[in-house]
């Protein structure tokens, strides 16, 4: 049984969480286009006949502007110590650029396997191009591997699992096979809600929104969930309430569809809007909001 552990690492919005869904086949983490979207150190636990392979994805690494900032810099940083392998995932169609190259430098004299994953190339239509790319990028380190891949349409990923295996230990498995991830149910059904906000408020609500599930129960029928969602001002608080609780309503309810497929139940959610002022800049909250330091 080949067992191990792998960190995927990589810039805001390359793909990391989108990978990770595909790779477990369920939706474990929240994705959007709002940079800073994953903050917390999220393990997914892949299983096959004679693999066990323990992902954790990490925040994407960015030049912080805050506290918060600095944290999820840290969580990723300290997840690329102590793996067998890193996935350092670049999102191709946009090219290798300035914030690839920093975490490139970063991570590239750990002594640890690193596969460069290009992602997206189900974007990219000049394959010569691609091509060229790789056969620059090839020199940039001593990549054990160098895999394009399309994280969204799953191209390549039986590749990837193939080549994890040649590169992790006999050992017997970690985690029973029954065991999906190590973040709680709870977290999980918070993330649903602040992913349907980032994915309704665009551009408008960027880091200025947490969410925090103030109460879970669950019978044989139904799920009853209450989140409480904390932004930073009252304009922000405003606009995901919507006029006449309009979107906090639509919010609730995509919100509510992902609940229950992942619980496989009917669910009762309750969500409403909190301003905490600077709360990104307030470490006292971290811990509140799920977003303390790794022990």
């Amino acid at each position: 049984m080949k067992c191990g552990f792998v960190s995927i690492v990589g810039r805001p919005n390359v793909g990391k969480s989108t990978l990770l869904n595909s790779l477990l086949g369920i939706k474990l983490a929240i994705t959007s286009n709002v940079s800073g979207t994953t903050r917390n150190i999220i393990q997914g636990i892949y299983n096959d006949e004679d693999a066990q392979i323990i992902f954790l994805d990490t925040p994407g690494i960015h030049k912080p502007t805050h506290k918060l900032g600095n944290l999820l810099n840290k969580k990723a940083y300290d997840k690329t110590e102590g793996v067998d392998v890193i996935l350092f995932l670049v999102d191709i169609a946009k090219g290798f650029g300035k914030g690839d190259k920093f975490i490139l430098d970063k991570i590239k004299d750990k002594h640890i396997p690193i596969f460069l994953l290009l992602n997206k190339i189900d974007l990219i239509k000049d394959k010569q191009k691609l091509l060229k790319d790789i056969n620059e990028l090839k020199e940039l380190a001593d990549f054990k591997e160098i895999i394009p891949l399309s994280a969204f349409k799953k191209d390549n990923l039986d590749i990837l699992i193939s080549c994890l295996k040649d590169n992790l230990e006999e050992m017997d498995k970690i985690y029973s096979e029954e065991e999906l991830t190590n973040v709680s149910t709870r977290f999980i059904m918070a993330e649903f809600v602040r992913e349907k906000i980032l994915e309704l408020t665009k551009d408008e609500i960027p880091h200025t929104v947490s969410c925090y599930v103030e109460n879970y129960e669950e019978d044989k029928n139904c799920v009853h969930v209450q989140v409480l969602i904390v932004v930073d001002r009252d304009n922000v608080k405003k606009i995901i309430i919507g006029k006449n609780g309009s979107l906090l309503k639509e919010i609730g309810s995509k919100a509510r569809m992902d609940m229950e497929k992942f619980l496989g139940k009917k669910v009762f959610l309750e969500t409403y809007v909190k301003t905490l002022k600077n709360w990104r800049d307030e470490e006292k909250y971290f811990l509140e909001l799920g977003l303390k330091e790794d022990e």
